[in-house]
């Protein structure tokens, strides 16, 4: 049996992308884009089939959502950017794809091996 595709998803770029009123409740906004990603875990995303292992990253004010089956939450000490990047780095030789729209950590994790593709992809 195959390893998953491990996908780690910018939390706060993917909930800053649709101007909805995000920023009156961060957590809230985070908690919600965690049930809209469970499906995806079994179900795949577009060319990316399932099963996924899907990792949320959440920082600042959304630190505190909780995991759900099917999606991990990992809470970043400081920087989402920089516990992406970690994450990617821990995975080694395992494919990754991470989805955000922000240029530098593209680049960041694009470096270490992995394919990004931007937040529509899970909205």
């Amino acid at each position: 049996m195959s390893v998953p595709l491990l996908v780690i998803v910018d939390g706060a770029n993917v909930v800053g992308s649709v101007p909805d009123g995000w920023w009156r409740d961060r957590r809230g906004a985070a908690d919600r884009l965690r049930d809209r990603l469970v499906p995806f875990a079994a179900d795949g995303l577009p060319g990316f089939p399932g099963p996924l292992e899907l990792v949320l990253v959440v920082e600042g004010a959304a630190r505190g959502v909780e995991p759900v089956p099917g999606v991990r939450v990992d809470a970043a000490p400081g920087s989402g950017d920089d516990r992406i990047v970690e994450l990617v780095a821990e995975a080694g030789d395992r494919a990754v794809l991470v989805v955000t729209a922000d240029r530098e950590l593209r680049r960041r994790v694009t470096d270490l091996g992995a394919e990004v593709t931007g937040p529509r992809t899970v909205r």
